[in-house]
């Protein structure tokens, strides 16, 4: 893996996190608002600008950093037909028949523009390719079924999104054991939006992907598997794309059957989705969405397992996913439904007395320990690559000006500005150096060993509000013990399974150090830009 892609994840990150609280300020005068109603989870007006948001990310990071041919560009093209057309759909609540032109206009783009195929079928012999009268409409009904299917699997705080994301890490890496560049950048694009705006999306949320983020995710998550398998023709079965797309189409089966046997259209809403399913029997919130999380995230290990598998196995495989899955549109239905109220206690943290010194050592130790490692890794003797110089510079400029235009945003400047610094400065300290700094290296390592103590320990005895684990929190230890396992992954000359565990232990410890000294805000941002335009300045000494 090379290093334009790790740049590739991390523009898209920090554009995404920059224009959502832009977008935000700009959504009541657009009127894309989500309003609370019968089949919302919510009791507030919401923005649903975040899947603009992770779009335009997505769109800079591959046109920065991508190579430029067809598929990327056709692909581009396609997303941002879906977006507008999403975007039109958040404005003024399209009928269905709108909203299928969209995305078969969207998926027809990338099939005539970048001859995108599905170019077998399951159980077909490997040598037999479909003729273009066969294939060309079977890969526009599925890229437009799949688009729908994410759609209708935004009913809860950071549910689509992060099924989106587990789909693209599954994606990406079984791409990049391929060797498929193109595909790769084109999704590692896409989960750099994303985790940007699931740092808002996560329950409660603060903001909404909206149907143009939905959209938006469905169509290409549906494009980047058919790359996928029609890429690698005959060693990747199409029927791994049922287990890569997951639950999200189990459950618009279950939703649309239903609504056929009951007699209704299968395009008017309800609440008969799994994940309501689950509320109604009595699952939390955050329970559901990290149960289906972690069934989605099974079903996308599958695929990887059984990749070289027969389709016969593959199929009986997912068959063990889907009658349990969908046997629950028949056992829930007569259950009786457990009403909790949407800000329910049981998802609020507790608030618990912090005194003592033992209560205030842990956390001022880790503020001090964040402080001093960022500064000094900025001024260590390792090389500062060029490029990674203008980036550092361009966002501190950019972080600067956000926080003078939009006061009401500095504290998510300073935060962005303190994750941008330490994931440079960890990147930085993970290359190669020099013999006579070979033992830095240890000392690194030794240093978070000591810096994830003081996290636990500032949980336990100096947070005023006790701590609880979010469903991304689950996800993003799950993403980094998953790639613990493949220590082949790189970024550079970077185990990229290092470089990720470092900079989750590091931005724990931003967050907790933010809560301990939140009047020091603006000293901290103005660390934070001091930082990047020292990298700035010794990229080009």
């Amino acid at each position: 893996m090379s290093t334009p892609l790790f740049f590739s994840f991390f523009v898209s990150l920090v554009v995404s996190m920059s224009l959502i609280p832009l977008l935000t300020t700009s959504a009541w005068r657009f009127q894309i608002i989500d309003m609370p109603g019968d089949r919302h989870a919510h009791v507030a007006p919401i923005a649903k600008v975040g899947g603009i948001a992770f779009a335009v990310a997505t769109f800079v990071a591959v046109l920065w950093w991508a190579p430029k041919d067809e598929v990327i560009l056709s692909s581009l093209a396609g997303g941002a037909v879906i977006l507008l057309f999403g975007v039109w759909d958040d404005r003024a609540d399209l009928h269905y028949g709108i909203k299928f032109l969209g995305q078969i206009l969207a998926a027809a783009v990338v099939i005539g523009f970048a001859g995108l195929r599905l170019s077998s079928l399951p159980f077909m012999d490997e040598d037999i390719v479909l003729p273009d009268w066969i294939a060309i409409p079977v890969t526009l009904v599925v890229i437009v079924a799949v688009t729908n299917a994410v759609n209708l699997a935004d009913g809860l705080d950071g549910l689509a999104g992060g099924l989106s994301f587990i789909s693209f890490a599954a994606i990406a890496f079984l791409a990049y054991l391929a060797d498929e560049v193109q595909l790769v950048f084109l999704t590692v694009a896409v989960l750099g939006g994303l985790l940007g705006f699931l740092r808002f999306n996560t329950y409660p949320a603060r903001i909404f992907m909206g149907d143009a983020g939905s959209q938006f995710l469905g169509h290409y998550l549906a494009v980047a598997a058919i790359l996928l398998i029609s890429l690698n023709h005959p060693f990747y079965s199409p029927l791994l794309m049922l287990l890569l797309w997951g639950v999200p189409i189990l459950d618009t089966v279950g939703v649309m059957g239903q609504r056929l046997l009951e007699g209704r259209s299968p395009f008017v809403g309800d609440r008969n989705h799994l994940h309501y399913k689950l509320l109604s029997m009595g699952f939390g919130h955050r329970q559901a969405v990290t149960a289906i999380y972690a069934v989605h995230g099974l079903m996308v290990c599958c695929a990887y397992l059984l990749r070289w598998q027969s389709d016969a196995v593959i199929l009986a495989v997912y068959g063990a996913f889907a009658v349990p899955i969908l046997s629950l549109f028949v056992l829930a239905k007569y259950r009786p439904v457990v009403q909790r109220p949407w800000n329910e206690k049981t998802d609020v943290s507790e608030t618990r007395e912090v005194n003592g010194w033992y209560s205030t050592l842990p956390g001022k130790s880790l503020g001090l320990a964040v402080l001093l490692f960022l500064v000094c890794a900025a001024l260590w003797p390792v090389d500062v690559p060029v490029d990674l110089g203008y980036a550092a510079v361009g966002l501190s400029v950019l972080l600067v000006v956000g926080a003078y235009v939009i006061p009401s945003a500095r504290p998510l400047v300073v935060r962005a500005g303190l994750y941008l610094g330490a994931t440079f400065v960890i990147y930085l300290l993970e290359q190669p150096m020099s013999p006579e700094w070979s033992g830095l290296h240890e000392r690194v390592n030794g240093f978070f060993i000591v810096l994830g103590i003081l996290v636990m320990l500032t949980i336990r005895f100096g947070v005023k509000h006790r701590f609880e684990m979010t469903p991304l929190d689950y996800l993003m230890v799950c993403v980094v013990a998953a790639m613990s396992f493949w220590p082949d992954m790189r970024v550079g000359d970077v185990v990229l399974g290092i470089l990720a565990a470092k900079m989750i232990v590091m931005f724990l410890a931003i967050e907790l150090m933010l809560h301990t000294f939140a009047e020091r805000l603006m000293q901290f941002g103005l660390i934070s830009v001091g930082i990047m335009l020292i990298l700035g300045l010794r990229a080009w000494l």
